[in-house]
């Protein structure tokens, strides 16, 4: 039986547009289990994004709550929340955000040392991280304009994975990217997933969600369905006609 790794109920979100509500998210129940890659999908202003950025606690619900492990995070102050997400998750967006006055090294660290005062040990780590990544220590001592955006991502990647979060979060990973560096990232966080880490993405893009292996398809605020694919294999015929007959079903 799945770990749950964190749970929704009732989760709602709305907004205030010109003096009329919007609801965003509407009573979703939804539970994420330890190990799974988890895709996220729906048309654009289903709340993909609003979703996650609840999920992580970079958002507050209007109502309902969210639960990781035995902490209700819903009810944390803004201060409590960021250290959630400091300790807990890691994140990554399709714009990068990298500080461009640091080397890709220290903008690594410098996110490892908000959790951490072991600057050996996080050296140590981000050292693996990079080398499991392919980004070489001559690469690791530029600056974020010399390098190309794979490469960004990739550290953006190493750089969300540094304090070893228990969910990485990943917005549009690859939107910004061409195919051939948006597959190299698809293929680092199948890598890691692979190895146990748990991911939740956001995608629009097919070729993206067929990495993970729960598809939940969101419409109007609401999961309208999910798909099993099970675990990802390049070899696997079949996963794109299931993903494919999945999203028409849903209305894709």
């Amino acid at each position: 039986m799945k770990e749950i790794l964190l749970k929704t109920e009732k989760l709602s979100k709305s907004f205030s547009n010109g003096g009329f509500m919007q609801h965003v998210l509407k009573n979703i129940d939804l539970q994420l289990y330890k190990g799974d890659f988890t895709v996220i999908m729906g048309a654009s202003g289903a709340g993909k994004s609003t979703l996650l950025y609840a999920l992580s606690g970079m958002d507050t619900p209007t109502l309902g709550m969210i639960t990781f492990g035995n902490k209700v995070i819903s009810d944390l102050s803004q201060d409590g929340l960021a250290v959630f997400r400091r300790e807990h998750c890691g994140f990554v967006f399709q714009q990068i955000y990298l500080i461009d006055g640091m080397s890709v090294m220290d903008n690594v660290l410098s996110a490892g040392l908000l959790v951490s005062r072991d600057k050996r040990a996080l050296i140590r780590r981000a050292k693996e991280l990079f080398a499991a990544v392919d980004i070489g220590e001559e690469t690791q001592l530029k600056f974020p304009a010399q390098i190309s955006g794979g490469e960004a991502q990739r550290v953006g990647i190493v750089r969300a994975l540094i304090n070893s979060p228990e969910i990485l979060f990943a917005d549009e990973p690859t939107g910004a990217l061409n195919s051939k560096t948006g597959l190299d990232v698809l293929d680092t966080l199948t890598k890691f997933n692979e190895q146990g880490q748990s991911v939740v993405m956001v995608t629009h893009d097919m070729r993206s969600a067929r990495r993970g292996n729960r598809i939940l398809y969101l419409k109007d605020g609401v999961i309208l369905g999910e798909c099993d694919l099970g675990r990802y294999s390049h070899k696997d015929a079949g996963r794109h006609e299931k993903l494919s007959e999945f999203l028409q079903r849903m209305g894709w």
